[in-house]
């Protein structure tokens, strides 16, 4: 798809350029001759639509995005003016949708320095629990889970309810 879309970009960079000498008369006259080849098109095509690609409908949806819905209404397309929009819509929502799509599954990690202020709490206090460390944090503007605390003990090998004897100390 992308090099058929850049083998249409190109070409059709190359027949801007080929009409830059070209007077207006003949532009309209070309103008004229491709809208009634479209007639023709469309009326051969019966109401059937017509198979537009991929790179096809980017392409088209690149180039009409920029004229207002009363001007495209006005010209002679082979598709609906609000079929050009909606595909313009699908490129932006796919374009967008690859950039903000999270890079691990599940839910992100706690940040390591939280991580490291949970474990040097229950260090310093051997007789806290989770739920005293997480009381603890709060008033420190840490929002966080009673749960998450749990699991961060956990994780570290520390029993969530800790009475110290875990990390060495004496109660």
């Amino acid at each position: 798809m992308l090099v058929r879309l850049a083998y249409l970009a190109v070409s059709n960079a190359f027949a801007v350029l080929r009409l830059l000498p070209v007077g207006e008369r003949e532009k309209d006259v070309e103008i004229l001759v491709l809208r009634h080849q479209v007639t023709v098109l469309q009326r051969q095509l019966a109401g059937a639509r017509p198979a537009l690609g991929p790179a096809d409908r980017a392409l088209l949806a690149a180039l009409l995005v920029r004229l207002p819905r009363a001007t495209l209404r006005r010209l002679r397309l082979i598709v609906r003016p609000d079929t050009v929009l909606k595909w313009h819509r699908d490129l932006m929502r796919v374009r967008h949708a690859k950039h903000g799509k999270p890079k691990r599954a599940g839910r992100p990690r706690t940040v390591a320095s939280i991580r490291r202020l949970v474990l040097w709490l229950v260090h310093e206090n051997p007789a806290w629990g989770y739920r005293r460390v997480h009381g603890e944090l709060a008033p420190l503007g840490i929002k966080v889970a009673a749960s998450t605390v749990w699991q961060i003990l956990k994780d570290a090998g520390v029993d969530p309810a800790c009475t110290g004897r875990e990390l060495g100390h004496q109660v």
